[in-house]
């Protein structure tokens, strides 16, 4: 178990890491304004006795759901802003990343809501009310080292970026893919800067780096902690192909943990984190078969539901 001191020394020694992955990200981006993408031309106002009805939408329910969650995650961003700066401090390229990363964040939110308030595809009272109970509640997971911080966020960036761009590709309507496109491609990038700086941390502490692995891996979830029914939601992504285990492991464990990081040549581990690699490779080979097997079940599915249309 890592110390406070060594927490501290460990970010002092990636600084310099985050300081060029800052200036890449910057060197990457691209500017964009959300009230260019949105189409207002579509709007018209709320009536005082207007209730919304899966009607007004052709989105179907698991694309709401997906929609829905992801939106929420995005304005629970404070929460998100209060433990990384936290973690790894407000000055130097520490507190300019994650001031820029919050800024990026709530654009997201932003373009989102516009998008969905315009053409009513989510019942806005509904998501309002959802949105309050999520920022008062403000839950969100709090790694207990700088080296599970830097693991959770890259795995949740990479699998944010997925949902994004998977439930872009369900979004009936070229205005909402172009949007849910732009928001993944900020959230790759924010992916890359957590992924390599994670890729820095395993060579200034590869057996602290481990055991962070190893339990992120293990306890991952996909952000909602406190998310208005959320469990239902999660289902319905999953169902729908949005996000699952098969992803998990096919889009994210396997070309990230095992590819990049390359966690099973990684040397100069202690006891512990040998141990912890171990558990590591059977825990992602258990996903890699819950996956294949709830891929089976779907298609079957899917068979039998074509049979009877």
């Amino acid at each position: 178990m890592t110390t406070p001191r060594e927490h501290c020394a460990f970010v002092t020694e990636l600084e310099p890491t985050a300081a060029q992955l800052l200036e890449r990200h910057l060197a990457q981006s691209k500017e964009w304004f959300p009230h260019e993408m949105v189409p207002w031309g579509r709007a018209r106002d709320f009536a005082p006795d207007w209730e919304w009805s899966p009607d007004d939408t052709t989105l179907p329910a698991e694309v709401r759901s997906a929609l829905f969650v992801n939106l929420l995650t995005e304005d629970n961003l404070p929460y998100y802003f209060r433990t990384i700066e936290a973690m790894f401090g407000r000055t130097s390229a520490w507190g300019e990343w994650v001031r820029r990363w919050t800024a990026e964040e709530g654009r997201h939110s932003i373009v989102i809501r516009d998008y969905l308030t315009i053409t009513r595809s989510i019942d806005p009272v509904a998501l309002e009310r959802a949105r309050m109970a999520q920022v008062q509640c403000g839950e969100v997971p709090e790694p207990s080292s700088p080296h599970e911080g830097l693991v959770y966020v890259a795995l949740q960036e990479l699998a944010t970026r997925i949902a994004h761009h998977n439930t872009g590709k369900l979004v009936d309507d070229p205005v909402g893919y172009e949007v849910m496109k732009r928001v993944a491609s900020d959230e790759n990038r924010h992916y890359l800067f957590y992924r390599d700086l994670t890729t820095r941390g395993m060579e200034i502490d590869p057996s602290g780096m481990m055991l962070a692995i190893e339990r992120q891996v293990r306890e991952f979830e996909m952000p909602g902690t406190g998310i208005v029914d959320f469990s239902q939601h999660a289902r319905a992504i999953s169902r729908a192909g949005i996000y699952d285990f098969k992803i998990h492991h096919d889009l994210i464990l396997a070309p990230v943990v095992l590819r990049h990081w390359d966690v099973e040549h990684v040397t100069g581990l202690s006891s512990e984190a040998e141990r912890a690699r171990e558990s590591l490779l059977t825990y992602i080979g258990r996903i890699e078969r819950a996956g294949r097997r709830l891929s089976e079940r779907r298609e079957q599915r899917d068979l039998v539901d074509a049979a009877r249309a």
